[in-house]
């Protein structure tokens, strides 16, 4: 010990003292800040007012046995190595030890040396272990850096999307002014029919995009047509239908939208088959178009039209009650009309004052 410095703290537990100062004085000749306790009750309490890095304890002893102190020091000083010293017969115990966390055991009677030669490899083991774990726990906040940075790109890449929908909802308003709004009606009531419906994240995500975007395609109809006053003609009728196809090829060759196509295909489809372009009947209409045809009927009539003023509530409510298992899906009807008439004022309101949600990604937004 002449240079002062310690290569580490022990603590020598044994009821006699007699084997403390022998090993003590070992400890001491290897630069070992050494301390001694004579039973386990003491031996706790020292480890109460100090840090260790050695503790060396006799299993037989008053009061406390060796494994009870075990137990105690794991919890008062886990990262020490511990050191359990057993009789001849007692070598299973040693082993057990060693199951319950103990470093390693020696067997009595001992040799000095041996008992350092074994106290020397459990330090090194613990060192080890000590530095397989500052590394574990230094890669785990390296993946958790990671993680933020890439969550914060994702959701700079979300809001990016969410601009590109809101321009695309604003070309349709300048497009067709009298239903400017409409778009961003429809999302939010079926948002709220499909939350009513316990649909998924992924469901909401991609609702969310198809209601929005159901009659992009109206950007490549005719102004003649789509701004036409009166009634159409059977060929213009056919033209206005191939918005649903047109909407569909534009939707679908977008990587981000393209989950939301089929919403935009089958917009138009009918709960009995009745509808275009496909035909298709029930359930195989996807979700989110058998929510969105409810939706959507509900803000056109109580919607103000160039032809007429917007209906009240209670008509719509009744007309989409009437076509329940026509038109509309019998299920979504169901909890579209259980909802209260207040959530749909609200929506139109919010609508009004927002008509696209300024957080990022479409799958948390909070739209109804």
């Amino acid at each position: 010990m002449s240079d002062g410095k310690y290569i580490a703290r022990a603590l020598i537990v044994d009821d006699e003292r007699a084997v403390c100062e022998l090993l003590r004085e070992r400890f001491q000749q290897e630069n070992y800040d050494c301390s001694i306790c004579l039973n386990g009750e003491e031996a706790v309490a020292a480890l109460h007012r100090q840090r260790y890095d050695v503790i060396l304890s006799d299993l037989r002893m008053p009061r406390m046995s060796g494994l009870d102190f075990l137990e105690r020091a794991k919890a008062e000083c886990p990262h020490a190595a511990f050191i359990l010293v057993t009789g001849e017969h007692d070598v299973r115990v040693g082993v057990e030890a060693i199951k319950n966390g103990a470093s390693d055991y020696v067997v009595k009677p001992f040799k000095l040396d041996e008992v350092f030669r074994r106290v020397t490899s459990a330090l090194e083991k613990k060192r080890l272990e000590t530095e397989v774990e500052q590394y574990r726990e230094r890669l785990e906040l390296m993946v958790e850096e990671r993680t933020r940075q890439l969550q914060k790109a994702l959701d700079q890449i979300e809001e990016t999307y969410d601009q590109t929908l809101e321009a695309l909802g604003a070309a349709l308003d300048l497009r067709d002014a009298s239903t400017a709004g409409h778009s961003s009606r429809v999302t939010r009531y079926a948002l709220a029919v499909a939350r009513a419906m316990d649909c998924s994240a992924d469901e909401l995500h991609e609702l969310t995009r198809g209601a929005y975007l159901h009659d992009l395609g109206k950007i490549g109809i005719p102004d003649g047509i789509l701004l036409k006053d009166g009634p159409l003609t059977r060929q213009e009728q056919e033209v206005m239908r191939s918005h649903v196809s047109i909407g569909y090829q534009l939707v679908k060759r977008i990587s981000f939208l393209s989950p939301a196509a089929e919403i935009v295909l089958a917009h138009q489809e009918r709960y009995d088959g009745l509808g275009y372009p496909l035909g298709l009947r029930g359930e195989d209409i996807p979700l989110g178009a058998r929510i969105f045809a409810v939706a959507d009927t509900f803000d056109a009539m109580t919607s103000d039209r160039p032809y007429r003023r917007a209906l009240p509530c209670e008509t719509a409510f009744e007309e989409i009650q009437r076509e329940a298992g026509h038109q509309f899906d019998p299920e979504v009807v169901r909890v579209f009309l259980s909802l209260p008439q207040s959530t749909w004022e609200e929506i139109r309101d919010r609508a009004t004052h927002q008509p696209w949600p300024s957080r990022p990604a479409p799958s948390r937004l909070e739209i109804a």
